[in-house]
């Protein structure tokens, strides 16, 4: 190495110096000029790297990759009514979309009925609208649930949502135990960083451990949770921290699933993740396949898990809305297929393409459907799903998987000293350090030092004609709020009475609250009337100033 600096490399850079004094990712890590041997010293291959579907799952966790089966294809899709929404889903799936992914406006994600107050000018505007077992009913209209997979990013109601989604397939005649998809349940991030919280830590930890125990109990193919990094990056953080926070949280939900009784070796493999692909492609995946490695590691010399599936970490990604950009719009589809190649690259088991037009609106079908062919064209026409770990080997990917690791851990040290991730969302750590890093990116994106193509280089004095985007009708809140009180019409108030006073009862006396909500939900108990109840037991969280 150092001949080759001496006698080729000083005499060009001599002549011609190079574009900058320092190249950094998209995290403002710096990048070696050359990777070689020499940085791959500390990485044994059968310790380390193995072979995909062996300890420590770095190159996978299949032993066939993609070769035995792509990964699942799943567009996140959510708007208007629930009418729209279930048409929406049954175009993608036409179009060769192979799981569901459900996003959820506003109000709902807050708790709140279409009717309250406080959802007024948001319902149906981020996600659909569903206040009651009714709306659930018809987003779903005509989908067989014991069939396809669905994804549910609900957060502080989650448990309510997955009541409704249970009880709806109960109605369908499907059997519990044959239910396969994931909710997204992941409390911690949102004290972290997405802020769509109702009740106090402690209390709202409660809730998802109640659903492990449930769906561990009544519905065993279902993921009661999926560990959320993709906020956490999108509010800001590196992609270390977004590795090392999120898998932080996995093990604080899997401390708090032990804690309830419950068997490490039972619960723990229904628990996946959700990640980020953001800009910079190599550091992207070696985040994946350090995330592997670590949970693997982690999971049996931590909790001594026995259960190979408990050791193998399964992760969803999506690329990063936050890359996606106003100016030159069409320029995502560019960026969102390179972030998609990343993701498989990395290994990820299902993934969503974010559509070029997202940084203005919902999504249009032509939009969503162009997203949807990226995941496509990658996987049948680009070769990347032919072999496994394509990029294992490489002395730059090799020592940025272990960068990831070796800082992963130490904020690992960092969190076990404040007695866990619960106390250090308190002590308000995560948030801070995303804020640091999130300024400064932003610093240096004003400094010229990260070039976002169309925005702070590559302008256009006369930008192209406009996109065609989605508007939501501001007739949704009317539509929603008539069903719903069709729905309070027919119901029996005192059994809806009775129920929600079952929901307090359970969350006083600290029993597994989900057999009291799905009474409730079967005896069309609104979502605002549910999480009232809960209210009413465990509180309000208000973040304090960190």
């Amino acid at each position: 190495m150092e001949r080759w600096e001496q006698e080729t490399l000083a005499p060009v850079l001599k002549k011609r110096p190079e574009r900058k004094p320092r190249f950094e990712t998209v995290s403002l890590e710096e990048v070696n000029r050359l990777y070689t041997p020499a940085d791959t010293t500390e990485i044994d291959f059968e310790r380390d790297i193995s072979f995909p579907g062996e300890f420590p799952y770095t190159r996978g966790i299949h032993p066939t990759g993609y070769r035995g089966k792509l990964w699942t294809m799943r567009q996140f899709a959510g708007f208007g009514t629930p009418e729209e929404t279930n048409a929406r889903f049954k175009y993608l799936m036409t179009q060769g979309q192979t799981g569901l992914s459900v996003a959820y406006d506003l109000p709902t994600l807050m708790g709140y009925d279409a009717d309250s107050s406080l959802s007024e000018g948001e319902v149906g505007k981020c996600g659909v609208a569903v206040s009651s077992l009714a709306d659930m009913e018809v987003l779903f209209d005509g989908i067989p649930l014991e069939e396809v997979t669905v994804s549910q990013t609900i957060n502080a109601p989650a448990s309510v949502l997955l009541a409704m989604y249970l009880v709806v397939a109960e109605k369908q005649g499907a059997d519990w135990k044959k239910i396969s998809g994931t909710l997204q349940n992941d409390i911690l991030k949102e004290y972290i960083a997405q802020k769509e919280w109702i009740y106090p830590i402690r209390p709202a930890m409660k809730l998802v451990t109640d659903t492990f125990e449930f769906c561990n109990r009544y519905v065993p193919r279902y993921n009661p949770i999926s560990v959320s990094g993709y906020h956490i990056r999108e509010a800001g953080a590196t992609a270390l921290q977004e590795l090392a926070f999120t898998l932080r949280d996995g093990i604080e939900y899997v401390e708090w699933g032990a804690r309830a009784g419950l068997d490490v070796d039972e619960f723990v493999p229904r628990i996946s993740f959700f990640f980020n692909a953001h800009n910079d492609f190599f550091e992207e995946i070696a985040k994946y396949r350090a995330a592997r490695r670590i949970w693997a590691r982690t999971m049996k010399e931590r909790f001594n898990a026995k259960n190979e599936r408990t050791l193998q970490l399964r992760f969803h990604t999506q690329t990063a809305g936050v890359s996606l950009t106003v100016q030159q719009p069409l320029n995502n589809i560019i960026r969102v297929a390179i972030q998609a190649l990343a993701g498989v690259l990395g290994g990820t088991n299902s993934l969503h393409t974010d559509a070029y037009d997202e940084a203005l609106a919902l999504p249009t079908d032509r939009a969503a459907l162009i997203a949807l062919r990226t995941q496509q064209i990658i996987a049948e026409e680009t070769g990347a799903a032919n072999t496994i770990d394509p990029l294992g080997g490489s002395y730059f990917l090799e020592a940025l998987t272990k960068k990831m690791e070796d800082g992963a851990l130490e904020y690992f040290r960092k969190i076990d000293a404040m007695g866990g991730m619960v106390e250090a969302v308190e002590k308000g750590f995560p948030q801070r350090e995303i804020q640091e890093s999130a300024y400064q990116y932003q610093k240096a994106v004003e400094r010229g030092e990260q070039t976002i193509v169309g925005v702070n280089k590559y302008q256009m004095e006369d930008e192209p004609a406009e996109v065609p985007i989605l508007v939501i009708d501001e007739g949704v809140r009317d539509h929603q709020v008539k069903r719903l009180q069709q729905a309070r019409d027919r119901r029996d108030p005192g059994a809806v009475s009775n129920a929600l006073e079952k929901v307090r009862q359970a969350a006083r006396s600290n029993e597994n609250t989900m057999p009291a909500t799905i009474e409730a939900v079967r005896a069309y108990a609104t979502l605002g009337e549910i999480c009232d109840a809960l209210r009413d037991v465990y509180g309000l969280y208000e973040e304090p100033a960190f």
